[in-house]
């Protein structure tokens, strides 16, 4: 029993040993939070409870100052994400109002593409605004969460530091508990407030997201719309239209013969025939005007209305009685009477019509805009001038003698207008005017040639050549491009003219000359000749001996009279273009084997 008191005796010296030692331990540690104090609080803060009810009064403020920042950083960045939904909302209702109006509507149906891809970054800039939102609602969650437990942590401590340091600080540590249980509530409504702040932003943001794509939607509905009433193009969608044309037309023969054999091919055909029908819609129709579409080709048309202009010509000679003829001037190029033509019917904003097919009124129209385009002026002069005329005296001389002569001369002049000067005449819009430009290109030059004459052959590059200048009177440029100051016979000019437009004279495959003659030696030596017997091919050169007694030719004779160019064959007659034919450019026409022709040059493209 001793021995157990005796270990109750010892126990209770220990347990007094360690209630001093605890003693001494809270005096050791109210000097140091009392020094503490002194250097690293101010004057109101004088005792460790105090202290401790500061610090966590100011780490609460300080975790919802924290909370309430990241949130509102957070939310400024969502509102700014919003702004620029909504700017670019904007800019597509911009371009939704710019897409009604017809003048723009070829730039709209070009930006389609780009509006398309600007809509689908917007999408993707609103998603990612909608993302940071989110993520910010849980990043104040978090601080909220962070914020209690730390607060809650704090109110734990102050518990035990109350214990601790005995009943002195107890009322003290219950303030500092009431205060931070007060911080906690402060930063919870802080949190909840801030968090709502950043859902109703987020929602915002979806909302102004949701508005914009919709505005987006409806801008690209409209500008589809749009194009496919307008069917204009712009030039950049010109040339690819153009491209396409190009390769319709030269495949057309290959896919009416592919169908046949069916398949996959069937499919290719639908897509060929939807772009088509968007072509000959458009102004680019013009490039199926000679295709068989039912009515009258467009290459029959032009042959018409040359005839009709060349009858103007007679008809103004004969209306004047005169002895002198002087003509001079040149007519409008086709293609370019063709470009304004198909501009203005496509484009009429009171009866737009295609220009693929031809009718009565069409072809009444076309009339209209050459002639339009086209006009002949007629004077008389009569002049009274000097001559030497030579007599027989009945002895066999010659005696010359000055005589007054009186003459009338009659003066015609062609003049025409540009398709830039038709353009100002029409008031065309820039729309209108990008498309002329666009038809007008000279990359289009083996469609017009094509669509005027037929031809799609390239060595047929001098028929083209020679079919624009029908209708130029008087031998300008041709005569004086040769060297001539004056006006002289100028058939074989025109041929040289023609040939160096192609570059033919340069590389040595048709000659320059001025003589009939010496054209048909040039061929003859080199081995390209053919006589009247052969079809010719067109790009040939023709050569003609007139059987012309009472002209100044005279009888055939074995030399040539007069040269041209061969256009085409067809129903058994050669059709060629002929310079100084009644002192004019024509094409004519004759049996095949006929007598006056004697020969063909047969240059080597």
């Amino acid at each position: 029993m001793s021995k157990i008191k005796t270990r109750e005796t010892v126990k209770d010296v220990k347990v007094l040993d360690k209630a001093a030692v605890a003693s001494q331990r809270m005096k050791d540690a109210f000097v140091r939070t009392k020094d503490q104090a002194e250097n690293l609080m101010d004057d109101g803060q004088i005792t460790p409870s105090e202290y401790a009810e500061d610090k966590i009064q100011y780490a609460a403020e300080d975790m919802v100052n924290e909370a309430g920042h990241t949130v509102s950083s957070s939310t400024k960045k969502a509102v700014n994400k919003g702004k620029e939904a909504y700017r670019q909302h904007r800019e597509i209702k911009k371009a939704e109002r710019a897409a009604e109006n017809p003048a723009s509507s070829a730039r709209q149906a070009s930006a389609e593409t780009q509006r398309a891809a600007q809509t689908q970054r917007t999408a993707q800039t609103q998603r990612a605004a909608r993302t940071h939102a989110q993520r910010n609602v849980s990043n104040a969650k978090q601080v909220r969460n962070q914020t209690i437990k730390t607060s809650r942590q704090a109110e734990r401590t102050i518990k035990q530091t109350a214990k601790s340091t005995g009943r002195a600080t107890a009322k003290t540590a219950k303030g500092t508990v009431k205060t931070a249980q007060k911080s906690v509530k402060t930063a919870e409504k802080t949190s909840k407030a801030a968090i709502k702040t950043a859902q109703a932003t987020a929602k915002a943001t979806q909302k102004a997201a949701q508005a914009s794509a919709k505005a987006a939607k409806v801008a690209a509905q409209a500008a589809r719309a749009a194009a496919k009433a307008a069917v204009v193009t712009a030039k950049a969608v010109a040339k690819a239209v153009v491209a396409a044309v190009k390769a319709i037309i030269a495949g057309i023969k290959a896919l009416v013969a592919a169908i046949a054999a069916g398949g996959w091919v069937a499919v290719v055909v639908i897509v060929v025939i939807c772009l088509i029908a968007l072509i000959v819609g458009s102004c680019f129709g013009i490039f199926f005007s000679s295709e068989d579409t039912g009515g009258q080709p467009m290459t029959e048309v032009v042959r018409e209305i040359n005839t009709e202009y060349e009858n103007k010509l007679e008809d103004t000679k004969a209306a004047y009685t005169h002895d002198v003829l002087e003509m001079s001037g040149s007519r409008a190029v086709w293609k370019e009477v063709l470009s304004v033509y198909a501009v203005k019917t496509t484009t009429d904003p009171d009866n737009p019509q295609e220009v693929a097919s031809m009718d009565d009124g069409k072809k009444t129209l076309l009339k209209e805009i050459f002639w339009a385009m086209n006009q002949i002026s007629a004077r008389t002069e009569t002049k009274t001038e000097t001559q030497i005329v030579e007599s027989d005296d009945g002895n066999g001389n010659i005696v010359e003698e000055e005589v007054e002569v009186t003459q009338v001369y009659l003066y015609i002049t062609v003049t025409h207008k540009s398709a830039d000067e038709m353009a100002d005449a029409y008031g065309f819009n820039a729309d209108q005017r990008e498309q002329l430009a666009a038809l007008l290109d000279d990359e289009n030059n083996s469609m017009w040639t094509a669509v005027l004459y037929g031809i799609t052959g390239t060595d047929e590059q001098i028929v083209a050549v020679a079919l624009s200048q029908v209708g130029n009177v008087g031998g300008q440029p041709y005569w004086s491009w040769y060297g001539f100051n004056s006006r002289v016979e100028w058939c074989a000019c025109f041929v040289s003219w023609c040939a160096n437009e192609c570059g033919y004279i340069e590389n040595g495959i048709i000659p320059k000359y001025a003589g009939c003659v010496w054209g048909v030696q040039w061929f003859r030596e080199r081995g390209q000749w053919a006589d009247n017997s052969i079809e010719p091919t067109p790009g040939m050169i023709i050569f003609f001996d007139w059987d012309s007694p009472n002209g100044s030719s005279g009888p055939q004779d074995g030399q040539s009279d007069h040269t041209g160019i061969v256009a085409r064959v067809e129903d058994g007659r050669v059709w060629t273009v002929e310079g100084n034919s009644r002192d004019s450019c024509r094409e004519k026409s004759y049996p095949l084997g006929y007598y006056e022709i004697l020969g063909y040059g047969i240059p080597a493209y």
